[in-house]
């Protein structure tokens, strides 16, 4: 059987962060748990046509700040600034209801939405539901990665694909996807699609290069010794605090040496 594991999770605190950024217990953790699920539900619904990549929950006391990534931040924000604040008074009248918080939402531009896995999906789950024939709908959104710039992509469905009786899985692929590899940058999405069939799932993995030690962020550069300086101690190149040589090294201490010290 095979092991599988979200490429986000599995990189979280090395390349990746948590999408939602708080700290409870008990039953205010359980609360704070399904109140993000249903925000995230909620910006999905409202805005399912401005292409939204993430939704990102910051809590503190008394406080809540929600960061939108989108590839059309002008339809979010609306002319003057009327479309954003429309969606304030709907989150607060649904979620908070005759409540004072500190609110802020804050909306971003996602510079390459081609290589966003969510919008990526979004796009796929519109074809599909418009009855397109899916592998003609897998081929033009992975060329449009390609043209992106990404390094490689995988897209897979299963279901009644084109209207067929017997359910199956089937997947187009591009480049690579160095699932295993901690360093690669891989955006991962899963979502459904709804059409006349039944439901369709789709899946999506986009690798869009390596993160090296400089490229992270501050709070996740590694804290231990890198390799070169491991071992050295006061006792030499090789030899540890007591001076004593590497596991391996069976010619014992240094101080048992006197006929190798002498010569050097």
């Amino acid at each position: 059987m095979g092991h599988k594991v979200n490429p986000k999770s599995f990189r979280i605190g090395t390349t990746t962060t948590w999408p939602s950024r708080w700290f409870a217990r008990d039953e205010a953790y359980r609360t704070h748990l399904r109140q993000d699920l249903g925000i995230r539900d909620f910006f999905k619904q409202e805005l399912k046509d401005a292409s939204v990549s993430q939704v990102t929950i910051n809590r503190s006391r008394g406080s809540l700040e929600i960061s939108i990534a989108t590839a059309k931040p002008g339809l979010v924000i609306g002319r003057s600034g009327s479309g954003i604040e429309d969606l304030k008074k709907k989150f607060l009248k649904k979620f908070f209801p005759g409540k004072k918080i500190q609110f802020q939402l804050n909306v971003t531009e996602v510079s390459k939405p081609t290589l966003e896995s969510s919008i990526v999906s979004q796009q796929v789950i519109q074809d599909l539901e418009r009855r397109m024939p899916f592998r003609r709908v897998l081929k033009m959104a992975i060329e449009r990665v390609k043209k992106a710039g990404a390094l490689g992509v995988k897209i897979a469905v299963s279901g009644r694909l084109n209207g067929a009786e017997i359910a199956r899985r089937e997947w187009l692929g591009w480049g690579k996807i160095p699932l295993t590899n901690l360093r690669a940058d891989i955006d991962y999405t899963q979502d459904c699609a709804r059409t006349m069939a039944g439901a369709i799932g789709v899946k999506v993995w986009i690798y869009r290069g390596d993160i090296f030690e400089q490229d992270r962020l501050a709070q996740y550069q590694p804290t231990t010794p890198s390799r070169d300086n491991r071992g050295r101690g006061p006792g030499g190149r090789g030899q540890d605090n007591r001076g004593r040589r590497p596991y391996g090294d069976n010619r014992g201490p240094a101080e048992a040496r006197p006929a190798e010290a002498a010569s050097a």
